[in-house]
């Protein structure tokens, strides 16, 4: 079977950083952080006090006032970094091609707000008070559901639900559908809106979250001081495009994406194995699938996530893919200025890796201040660095055991 080559043409995002793809990746570049005390829960009930939230953004520039209602807010982020993603790669989707163009979208975890208020007014209210739309509104499918609807794409409509790895496995299996020529275009990246009581609970009694309460300092991947990740909102869109679709429509190509896998650790429902094997095997196998060695990569988009055992372990992780060659690879982890935005961190973070390529600039690893003798690696730290780019990788591990790695390339004929 012919191989399809795979293109990226349009990027939307909103994210701790901005509210669309530009502003968010202007303000990485300059090294801002975008995370801030938290408003959206008490933080008098959590050890956590600290997240990345959105900034003014306001659904109704996307959607009116009584669809807003009817759906979550992490679909209200996915429509909006969808349409932006859209507009941006300059496509109308007619009725002859709205069968190609498809739709794969995921969330870690779907309308956990929904779910919050809806408990809260059955115990108050009683059951029969339960909003109709709550299971629409909930279920994390619903995120490429709405986004179909909402932009008329009629070809594969799906998602991917792997924890922190969501948005990071729905591009590679777009990626994947396009090549063996299901489908044309696919809008697909991630989106998640965790900033709910139930979820600084429950990452706050794994002992997951950041107590710093210094929001600017909270989020220091690899740094020895790092205790714990601070959670993000938001949502990180990518349209996805066959080589002869992108070319006949005069597309802007921003990349080309090479390499996708995705393994399992087959070893604990939170937990990194030791030696990373499954995060070892993803790399390993992108790398095979892009047919391109481990030299060949010039910047590594970290999964990152300011844990004491999740950096550790991508460090070793990459420098048994890697081998000596690691220590010259410069990675960094921009959930330094995000926060983890869970299932929509793939998405954004695929964003930071394809406009590394298309600008030459690695994007840095803010707040790293004291080293750490376990995490020894070039982590670009604190200020960004302009260099050459050719081929980015980034990675996601979620729980479950869930590793994915993307590999994307800057585009030549």
């Amino acid at each position: 079977m012919m191989k399809r080559r795979v293109v990226v043409t349009g990027l939307g995002a909103v994210t701790p950083l901005g509210n669309d793809a530009a502003t968010t990746w202007k303000n990485a570049v300059a090294g801002q952080s975008g995370i801030d005390k938290v408003t959206r829960v008490n933080p008098e009930n959590f050890t956590a006090k600290v997240a990345g939230e959105l900034k003014g953004f306001d659904p109704l520039d996307f959607l009116d006032k009584k669809d807003v209602r009817k759906m979550d807010r992490f679909v209200h982020y996915a429509i909006a970094a969808s349409t932006m993603a859209v507009k941006d790669a300059d496509l109308t989707i007619t009725d002859a091609i709205a069968p190609r163009v498809g739709v794969w979208v995921g969330s870690g975890i779907g309308g956990m707000e929904t779910f919050e208020t809806q408990t809260q007014t059955a115990l108050e209210k009683g059951y029969r008070r339960v909003s109709p739309f709550f299971v629409p509104m909930m279920i994390p499918n619903m995120a490429s559901g709405q986004v179909s609807i909402h932009l008329g794409a009629k070809g594969i409509s799906s998602c991917s639900v792997t924890a922190c790895a969501t948005g990071t496995n729905c591009i590679g299996d777009a990626y994947r559908a396009i090549e063996r020529g299901d489908n044309d275009i696919i809008i697909t990246g991630g989106t998640e809106a965790p900033l709910v009581n139930m979820a600084f609970a429950g990452f706050g009694s794994m002992k997951a979250l950041s107590t710093n309460p210094d929001p600017k300092t909270a989020s220091r991947p690899f740094d020895k001081n790092r205790d714990g990740f601070v959670m993000g909102e938001g949502s990180g869109v990518i349209v996805l495009e066959s080589l002869e679709s992108a070319v006949n429509r005069g597309a802007h190509i921003y990349a080309e994406i090479v390499g996708y896998a995705s393994t399992g650790d087959a070893y604990h429902i939170t937990a990194v194995e030791p030696g990373a094997d499954g995060a070892v095997r993803a790399m390993r196998q992108a790398l095979e699938s892009a047919e391109l060695k481990p030299e060949d990569v010039d910047y590594i988009n970290a999964h990152g996530t300011s844990t004491d055992l999740n950096d550790k372990n991508e460090t070793m992780a990459v420098k048994t893919a890697f081998g000596d060659y690691a220590f010259k690879l410069a990675m960094s982890s921009t959930k330094s200025m995000t926060g983890h935005l869970l299932g929509a961190a793939g998405g954004v973070e695929s964003i930071f890796s394809i406009k590394a390529i298309e600008d030459g600039i690695i994007p840095p690893t803010i707040n790293y201040e004291t080293p750490d003798e376990e995490c020894d690696l070039d982590y670009v730290p604190n200020e960004s660095r302009k260099q050459s780019v050719r081929v980015a990788m980034t990675n996601s591990l979620g729980f479950g055991g869930h590793n994915a790695t993307l590999i994307f390339k800057k585009f030549e004929e």
